[in-house]
């Protein structure tokens, strides 16, 4: 079996190769390791081979695997990518280090109150539904500008940027027109003065096309860790 070091190294050659090609730095695009339904033993393994940004979908699986690896807390950095319900706020605000899935004032709310005092800021994105899916979370685009602003001012939270998990599409030029979206939206609100600069976009499929595009953040899972046996029901995040 490949090991999950030789994954790692794979992915990154594709980074850097795609940041060649769109002559791009490739220290500007942050692999995260998506680790969702993979053990505490796979994230060490990765650990080992020198990742150390992860991220998770579900809040309890998380949660059981931040506290199996409490030794090496201050060198994971633990992202949410999936939905948040209000009822998991507080967990959330206290355990993690980023939230890519902020689609509502209410939620950012309850992260800004929650957030302990001694931790830095909860970094954040705003989850986007480009793609205009019934199906997907997300604000949607023309109500993008009004929650940056809300949430830019909200204590105990810094808002780096924007996310978005766009319908799967064949062909990089296809897989570019909703990154492309994505770009074009935080270009926007950085002209109206919003320093943002995280750009969470792109998984296993279509990671070249997001970083043709701009992504500073790529969410590479299957690529890492192999394929995913789901359990028959899964607790919402």
């Amino acid at each position: 079996m490949t090991s999950i070091a030789h994954h790692l190294e794979h992915t990154r050659a594709r980074i850097a190769s795609a940041c060649a090609a769109a002559r791009r730095d490739p220290q500007a695009v942050t692999l995260l390791a998506v680790s969702k339904t993979f053990g505490a033993d796979a994230v060490r393994e990765a650990h080992a081979a020198g990742q150390r940004a992860f991220g998770e979908n579900y809040v309890q699986e998380a949660l059981d695997k931040i506290a199996a690896l409490a030794e090496l807390r201050a060198q994971l950095e633990w992202h949410l990518i999936g939905p948040l319900q209000s009822n998991k706020t507080r967990v959330v605000a206290e355990a993690f280090d980023w939230v890519h899935s902020v689609d509502r004032l209410k939620i950012a709310e309850r992260l800004s109150a929650q957030r302990p005092p001694q931790l830095a800021p909860l970094q954040v994105c705003l989850q986007v539904n480009v793609s205009g899916e019934a199906s997907k979370s997300g604000v949607a685009p023309g109500e993008v500008a009004a929650l940056a602003r809300a949430v830019a001012r909200l204590p105990g939270l810094r808002l780096r940027g924007l996310m978005s998990i766009p319908e799967p599409a064949e062909g990089f030029e296809a897989q570019r027109a909703p990154h492309r979206r994505l770009r074009a939206l935080l270009d926007e609100l950085n002209a109206e003065g919003l320093a943002l600069d995280t750009l969470s976009m792109g998984m296993s499929a279509d990671l070249e096309a997001a970083v043709a595009e701009g992504a500073t953040l790529v969410r590479i899972g299957t690529a890492i860790f192999g394929g995913r046996s789901y359990p028959a029901a899964q607790p919402a995040a």
